[in-house]
């Protein structure tokens, strides 16, 4: 069962049990803290969507349920956590060492488009592998951050905010090889496929079974850029290698086994917050996405 959306402020009542107000005022939306302190060595952390990011470092075995996968982590991990998918881990092994941080959008602010970056989409791989030298290696960010964040510096969290880049770059440099893009694509067409991704992901996720998704189609889309259906479909098919119809059912499929896998929402109103009326038209939909029924893929 998936739980609410946790917020900052959640987070800090929960684990520190107050607020801790010189942090939430002089930057808003900053924390770095020891793994050990937070977690028991065998508590499973609950399954939810946050509306702030997350970094985690966690040593040995652990099992993390990332939207609609289940992957099992042998050595340590490295995890990425943004507000658009929800997720839980479970640690395998009695002892628990690392660290994670906190933040929000705003922390970012002026310190480039980190949001772009392949971790942080749906379609990445926010959940990496590491053997001990990497683990060691990305433990001594954040022993820096700790010992920044105690500092008597007035511009500390600027310096903050570039170890948290350094985070990131740790990741991506642990992903996968990405194709280039197709540098001859003109910044007219990046910005309508930045836009339109922007109008996707802004659907969800779906947190309610009274929550339904308001684009369902490319001619929706394209009314609300401004341009004809065909373009669009067009653009897309330049910048992704995939039709704006082919994009849709993706990220609605990926939301479907989600919900499907981590409530216990029925059919009829999973369908309902997807944009389909009729629950017959969606289990056709899902059995040709995933090559199960819904009520195959749930059990």
């Amino acid at each position: 069962m998936m739980e609410k959306t946790m917020s900052l402020e959640d987070f800090y009542r929960k684990k520190l049990g107050e607020l801790p107000s010189d942090i939430l005022q002089k930057t808003g939306q900053f924390n770095v803290f020891r793994l050990s302190d937070y977690f028991g060595t065998t508590k499973a952390m609950p399954y939810s969507r946050k509306d702030y990011y997350k970094i985690s470092l966690i040593s040995g075995e652990n099992v993390v349920h990332y939207a609609d996968k289940t992957l099992k982590v042998e050595e340590n991990m490295l995890l990425v956590a943004n507000p658009q998918v929800p997720y839980n881990w479970e640690p395998l092994s009695e002892e628990k060492t690392g660290a994670f941080c906190v933040f929000t959008e705003d922390f970012m602010n002026g310190f480039g488009n980190f949001k772009d970056y392949p971790v942080f989409q749906s379609s990445g791989t926010p959940i990496l592998s590491l053997k001990d030298a990497d683990f060691h290696r990305i433990l001594a960010i954040y022993d820096r951050m700790f010992l920044e964040i105690r500092a008597d510096y007035d511009y500390k969290y600027d310096l903050l905010r570039n170890l948290v880049f350094e985070l990131i770059h740790e990741a991506l440099k642990l992903q996968p090889a990405k194709l280039e893009s197709n540098k001859t694509e003109s910044k007219a067409s990046e910005r309508i496929t930045s836009l339109f991704m922007e109008l996707l992901e802004r659907q969800f996720p779906i947190e309610n079974p009274l929550q339904q998704i308001k684009l369902k189609s490319a001619g929706e889309f394209a009314y609300h850029l401004n341009i004809h259906a065909n373009h669009l479909n067009r653009v897309l098919k330049e910048t992704t290698g995939k039709t704006t119809s082919l994009l849709l059912n993706e990220r609605i499929s990926l939301e479907a086994r989600a919900l499907l896998k981590h409530t216990n929402w029925n059919i009829a109103e999973i369908s309902w917050c997807l944009g389909f009326e009729d629950p017959s038209y969606f289990i056709k939909f899902f059995k040709k996405a995933s090559d199960a029924t819904p009520g195959n893929f749930r059990k």
